[in-house]
């Protein structure tokens, strides 16, 4: 019987991948002990519990950013974290280590190496994190989401997806989803969605641009996340919700969206084959824009910077694109062509062989 502990945490980001990973590898492996390395404070402890995982948690140790009090605690309360998973590890008997970047996965490939347990990672930015670079160097295995992800013998496995996206027939419940936003089934839609928390500069063009857009005989599906500051604005053919709790039936009814490029979320749309308007977040490293240019380079999407995303581009650049149906299409299928919807299975794949190659543990020092 086979033991995967899984590493990662904090956002969605890393969350859903593990999740999506998880689920294939009971579902791939029935005698198999499946578990969760998370923090306490991370989207984890109520995301990981909920799908019937246990979750083991340690410590939350940021890497320190400039020299402070905590840098000076921080390789105690680093060693300790090793230390912590290195247990869990001789505990459970793990047999490899899978890692999906964030807190606790730099930990978890030091206590793998420590104890000769094979690792597998990963990496589901184009730009990797902190955590995926170092454990890469001695990974077993590593799968990326993206093309051009730089990562030492790297393979694109593409995002484990949602079974719900994974498995999701379009064509089938676009009735469905059609009735279940209220919106005309005569009319293609244009779904506008900056994540859960929104988009402060999508949602506010959205609607200063909202009449130019109806004009185009498009309608308008607008998630606006659940810090949005915009009002609905109570047009015909305009329908805002705050959430979707069902964004399945949102991307099935979608003919063309409005994002920002979280990884997920651009792989999501190019394996559905949804092309997009791309508006990178414009703080951070500014991986949301490597996350979208492989999509974008092929033809599925187009990026545009928020600063830039305004109503009046919408007028300039994004009404004629409604008024042009066969280049929405066109777009569509190169949006496809450069997405993948067996993430999943190519990741679990990378685990097997990772399992497979396992050396005999070593207990030596990390």
């Amino acid at each position: 019987m086979s033991v995967f502990l899984l590493a990662g945490g904090g956002t969605a980001g890393h969350v859903n991948p593990l999740l999506a990973v998880a689920d294939r590898l009971r579902e791939r492996h029935a005698d198999a002990t499946v578990l969760v390395l998370g923090t306490a404070e991370g989207l984890e402890s109520r995301l990981v519990p909920d799908r019937g995982y246990d979750l083991l948690t340690i410590a939350k140790v940021p890497f320190p950013r400039r020299p402070n009090a905590n840098a000076v605690r921080f390789p105690g309360r680093f060693r300790r974290s090793i230390d912590d998973v290195a247990k869990i590890i001789d505990d459970a008997h793990v047999d490899v280590v899978v890692g999906f970047g964030g807190y606790v996965s730099t930990p978890a490939y030091l206590a793998a190496r420590r104890r000769g347990v094979p690792v597998a990672i990963h990496e589901a930015n184009a730009r990797p994190g902190l955590a995926n670079r170092l454990g890469a160097r001695f990974a077993a295995a590593t799968g990326v989401a993206f093309e051009g992800t730089v990562l030492p013998r790297a393979e694109v496995v593409g995002m484990p997806l949602r079974r719900e996206i994974e498995t999701l027939d379009r064509a089938a419940v676009r009735a469905e989803a059609i009735a279940h936003f209220g919106l005309d089934p005569d009319r293609p839609v244009l779904l506008a969605t900056g994540g859960s928390l929104g988009a402060r500069r999508i949602n506010r063009t959205m609607v200063d641009a909202a009449a130019a857009v109806l004009e185009t005989g498009w309608q308008v599906l607008h998630v606006t996340g659940a810090s949005s500051e915009v009002a609905d604005p109570g047009l015909p053919g305009y329908a805002m919700v705050e959430y979707a709790n069902r964004m399945d039936l949102a991307l099935a009814v979608a003919d063309l969206a409005v994002s920002r490029a979280g990884a997920a979320t651009v792989s999501e749309l190019a394996a559905l084959g949804i092309p997009a308007i791309y508006v990178p977040y414009p703080v951070g490293n500014g991986e949301q824009r490597f996350n979208a240019a492989g999509v974008v380079a092929a033809g599925g999407g187009i990026l545009v910077d928020d600063a830039e995303f305004t109503p009046a581009w919408v007028r300039e650049h994004l009404v004629p694109l409604l008024g042009d149906r066969e280049r929405v299409r066109a777009m569509a299928a190169s949006a496809r062509s450069a997405g993948l919807l067996d993430g999943t299975d190519r990741m679990v794949a990378l685990v097997d062989r990772a399992l497979a190659a396992g050396s005999p543990r070593s207990g030596g020092g990390a």
